[in-house]
């Protein structure tokens, strides 16, 4: 007698699929880096006192802020409030955010091995669109010279016109083209100074040179390079 095997419904003998629970993964706070060396190892060109009073209170004070403007923005959409106050923190983000960005940048762009002049890729693209090391330099000190009250000397990679350009940004985040990826900055905030140098920014520009890490410049340099826009 030839065996008939009966099949089995469809699902017999299997779990019943379970719902899939999508878990939400939190949002990273923004956090303060350590410095990449001693509060005194720029010294004689940047003051222990300075370099700690400015990473460990006003750097920590642009993360604080840009938290606090992260949480009262998701607590604005949460109770959906877009009125006239958003404005506001969004202004703060953007200050507090370019702040906390910026002043990464300028302690990796700082070294106690730092100084001399740009070397291979990154002086041909100094001297193709700057005209050389000095006129860098130059302009960035005139920077400087000019800042009308808070803000940064940058040399920044413009990937529309595929250029290095020097410009001046206002506090944190104005006065600079929509794309622009900074790799070398100079803080000419009074806090980043005054301490050492009183009102004379000129000599702190030009002893910020004794201490620039070339070697950090030319790898973001590298980097940003491949960045097309639009």
């Amino acid at each position: 007698m030839a065996c008939v095997r009966k099949r089995r419904p469809f699902g017999a003998g299997r779990l019943p699929e379970q719902p899939v629970i999508l878990e939400e993964t939190p949002v990273p706070d923004y956090t303060l880096p350590d410095l990449p060396y001693d509060y005194a190892a720029l010294e004689p060109h940047l003051s222990a006192q300075i370099l700690e009073l400015h990473h460990d209170k006003h750097h920590a004070a642009y993360v604080a802020g840009a938290n606090t403007a992260i949480e009262k923005l998701a607590e604005a959409r949460d109770k959906g409030e877009f009125g006239p106050p958003l404005t506001g923190l969004e202004k703060n983000l953007a200050f507090h955010v370019s702040g906390h960005l910026l002043h990464t940048l300028y302690w990796m762009n700082m070294s106690p091995e730092g100084g001399g002049e740009p070397s291979g890729d990154l002086a041909s693209a100094v001297d193709e669109h700057l005209g050389g090391a000095a006129g860098l330099k130059a302009q960035m000190e005139a920077v400087v010279a000019t800042v009308q009250g808070s803000g940064w000397a940058a040399l920044s990679w413009e990937p529309l016109g595929q250029r290095l350009v020097v410009h001046q940004i206002l506090d944190h985040q104005d006065n600079a083209a929509a794309g622009s990826l900074p790799i070398l900055v100079l803080d000419a905030w009074e806090h980043a100074f005054y301490l050492q140098y009183k009102n004379v920014k000129a000599d702190y520009a030009k002893a910020f040179w004794n201490v620039v890490n070339w070697t950090d410049v030319a790898a973001r340099l590298e980097k940003v390079r491949s960045v097309t826009l639009p």
